[in-house]
This record gives structure tokens, sequence and C-alpha cells, in this order.
């Protein structure tokens, strides 16, 4: 039987049970010599030796062979590795296998603390977790934890998707109007492909056959139009997109608002200030909400926050901006509010969440300019 002290996320009690496959029921313990910190530039912790300082923790004790597997899957693919020290608990030494990162490839920066992650990442986390272990047998633990970020991404997505939604003209669904026969991954990488077979409640209230449905499955995603109801301007960008060029469109550069995923603990709100800073320099203020939805439920499960951003574009303030690493060359546009409506006249304009905010804009525009 193996005895492990946990130090960081698998002290959260819903994350444990998740990996290990059943609730525990860990003791407090502590690690002498030891501190616990956020890693730099990451959202998880490392353990590091620090004289006289002391690690507090979790330990749980008699597992099998099997639950330390599991264990060893989820933390071994980020290249965590066990090694036996001794910790104390209710006043007794005990010797815990503990998670340690390879030596060199973190760096520690604040001190770390739990339930600030449980309240940033503590929800897609776990709904991470099920997708990651459920892995387990099938793909090398490396494999998996090298598109996490994207895993957790879709996680995020999936915790904002659980809030409740009006149904006043719509079914409302019930917990088994839906049931699910298989589901396969057969693509993962920065998006995933999934095979869905399932049957659905029909409108007379009888159980449909099982059907085969294929899903792209991506983020949660924002977009944000600045405007300035003063100058009557707005900023647009232009990027080259592969989606044009596959589908055999020429014109693979175009006109967008500022977009981009929501990140693993960020607000929708959050992320399209980030954004707006990335793709084009600019620090906004007022974010008005424009609406939220699916711009294809019958294939995707993108889901969007547009929105409309209050701010001052004098002239200059059109760029040429992009993430470095990320092959961004994203170029801006500074242009009149009429000059906008005749591009989505003349079909320039082809990007959908644009179209549907300059619409929003369009009805919106005397309101705002009013102050």
């Amino acid at each position: 039987m193996a005895s492990f002290f946990f130090y960081g996320t698998l002290c959260h009690a819903p994350l444990l049970a998740c990996v290990l496959g059943r609730p525990a029921d860990p003791v407090p313990a502590t690690l002498a010599d030891h501190a616990v910190f956020w890693a730099e530039g990451g959202a998880f912790p490392l353990i590091v030796p620090a004289p006289g300082q002391v690690a507090r923790g979790l330990l749980l004790e008699g597992l099998t062979e099997d639950e330390a597997a599991r264990l060893d899957y989820y933390e071994g693919g980020f290249r965590y590795l066990t090694r036996d020290v001794p910790v104390q608990a209710d006043g007794r030494p005990v010797t815990a296998r503990v998670y340690f990162p390879e030596t060199g490839r973190w760096h520690p920066a604040a001190p770390w603390s739990l339930p600030d992650w449980v309240t940033r990442y503590g929800a897609a986390a776990l709904a991470t977790a099920g997708d990651f272990m459920a892995l387990m047998g099938e793909h090398p633990a490396e494999r998996v934890a090298a598109r996490y970020g994207a895993m957790l991404v879709r996680g995020a997505s999936r915790v904002r998707a659980a809030a409740p939604q009006p149904a006043t003209l719509r079914r409302a669904a019930a917990p088994d109007d839906v049931t699910l026969a298989s589901r396969a991954t057969p693509y993962a990488r920065f998006f995933a492909v999934e095979d869905w077979r399932l049957g659905w409640r029909q409108f007379d209230g009888s159980m449909g056959a099982p059907a085969d449905r294929a899903v792209f499955v991506m983020a949660d995603a924002v977009t944000v139009l600045p405007y300035d109801p003063v100058r009557d301007r707005v900023l647009l960008i232009e990027q080259f997109r592969t989606g044009p060029l596959a589908r055999g469109d020429a014109a693979a550069w175009q006109l967008e608002a500022v977009a981009g995923r929501i990140d693993p603990g960020e607000t929708p709100e959050e992320a399209a200030r980030r954004e707006a800073l990335e793709e084009a320099g600019l620090t906004l203020a007022d974010l008005l909400p424009v609406a939220q939805y699916y711009p294809s439920p019958g294939a995707i499960t993108e889901y969007l926050y547009s929105y409309i951003a209050l701010c001052d574009l004098p002239d200059g303030s059109a760029g040429v901006f992009g993430v470095e690493g990320e092959a961004e060359d994203i170029r801006g546009h500074l242009l009149p509010f009429d000059r906008m409506m005749d591009l989505v006249a003349t079909g320039e304009i082809a990007n959908a969440p644009l179209i549907l905010t300059a619409l929003w804009l369009q009805r919106e525009r005397p309101r705002l300019r009013q102050g």
C-alpha cells in the first residue's frame, strides 16, 4: 500500500476524487524544510527545498498500486515525479510519496494559495480532469498533457455552459432527454473532433433512435468592436484566415472585430480587454454586451460573447499587432461608421460576429452618440 503527501491542486477534494477514481479522506500533514509556490507563468504549484520553512498539505495512506498509477498518470504527464520523503501527520512520522517538478523546468513565483486556485481555476480543472483520466490506457500521459491547455479551455467552456438558460419558448431540457451510446475523439489538438452516437427526446415525447453526429469542439470566445461615439468611427482588424482558404475563397484576408478565445481563469470581459490590447494595442474602458450565442450550433461547440467597446480612437490609433510566437499578423483599420455599414452591404465584411455587432451598433448608435 502506498502513502502520498499532496501540497497543491490535489488538496482540492473533488479533483482528488476524480483523479483517484473514488472519494478520499486525507488528513492534514506537513513537510519540513520545503515551501510551495505558484509556478512562474503557470496556474499550478511547485514545491521546492526551503530550509526552515514548512509545506502544509494532506496525507493519504493505504492506496493500492492501481490508485497510485492513476495519480502518476495525472501528474507524470507534466513531468512531476515522486520521491519518498518523511512527513508529519497527527504527530507521527510517515514516509510518503511527493510529486516534485522536473529540476529546472519551472521557477517559483508567489506563495501558493489553494483557495485562490479553486476560485479561479478549480471548476475548469475538475471538468478537464475527467477527460484527462478517461484517456488512461489509450494514450501516454505525456501526449495528453501536451494538449492539456486546449483541454482546460474546453473544460472552462463546459463550466460556463452549465449556467441556467432561459426556456420560455423552446423546450426545457430534462436530465433524461438525451441518451449517449458512445463518444470517440479521432482528432484532438488545438481543436478537437468528436463522433457521437446518441438519441434525443422527440417533440411527441418519444425517444428517438440513436443517430451519428460529428462535432467540431472549440472554446468559448469573445469579440469586441471598438467604437468612438464622438468621432463616429470604429476600429476593425484584418488578418489571414485559413477557413476561407480551405473553402476555396481567395479572399482569405478577412475584416473582423477583435476576437479571441477565453483563457482558463478569465471572465469574458477580461478576455475582451486582453485581446484588444494584443490585437489592436487598445486599453479598453466601457464594454457594452451585444449578445451571447452559438454561431453554428449544428456542427460546432463555439459560443461567443460579443461586445462594443466605447473608446477614444484618434488618428493613428490603428497599427499592426499580434502576439509574438503565435504567427499573428494583424492590421487595424480606422473607418467611419457609415463606411463599415457599406462594407457589410457589399459583402466585403463577411464575418458573422462583426455583422451582428455592426447591426446592433446601427440600432444603438443614436443613443450612444448622445452620451
